[in-house]
């Protein structure tokens, strides 16, 4: 095997990036405290082509340096909206028409693995702070809640950590959904 050169890699410009047909998700920050957390979503959120990312109460926007740091460019091709509180964001996005889904531990939580993205349908994945998680006011105003399954003594991932797991996981079924 030969590690690809970057100019082997295929990356879109911002343009194809912009005109190019994303995922039917919308992260949401829960008033997250890392900047260096919300610059990894940003890029994640890109690599996965997110419709975009809601920034809410306490968490960072960009420009700024830790983000940017992280981010590596993904500012300028990721859609991002700014809302004073989370449940203004998530009023919007049920406006629109979009599933909310909190990313949490709770009661009736649905196994990551069991969920699958319904064909036609967008979702509002919600993913909350480092210490508290996701709000209980915005887990009641969920449609869904998700969990990662955990096995060891923590049973917490850091926020960005969660965000890739769960985008993988849920790309892999929106490709099943396309499918049928």
């Amino acid at each position: 095997m030969r590690k690809l050169k970057n100019s082997e890699l295929n990356r879109k410009s911002v343009e194809e990036f912009r005109e190019s047909v994303k995922s039917p998700f919308i992260i949401v920050l829960d008033n997250v405290r890392s900047n260096n957390n919300v610059g990894s979503i940003f890029r994640t959120s890109d690599a996965f082509l997110t419709e975009g990312i809601y920034l809410c109460g306490i968490t960072g926007r960009p420009p700024h340096r830790e983000i940017n740091k992280t981010a590596l460019g993904a500012t300028e091709t990721v859609m991002w909206k700014y809302f004073k509180t989370t449940i203004e964001a998530v009023s919007e996005l049920k406006a629109l028409g979009y599933k909310i889904v909190g990313i949490e531990q709770a009661e009736g939580s649905v196994d990551l693995g069991s969920f699958r993205v319904k064909k036609g349908v967008s979702y509002a994945l919600v993913f909350g702070n480092e210490v508290n998680g996701v709000d209980q006011k915005i887990l009641d105003e969920c449609d869904y809640v998700v969990e990662i399954p955990q096995f060891g003594t923590k049973h917490s991932f850091n926020i960005a950590v969660s965000a890739g797991i769960v985008l993988w996981e849920l790309t892999k079924t929106v490709d099943e959904s396309r499918s049928t």
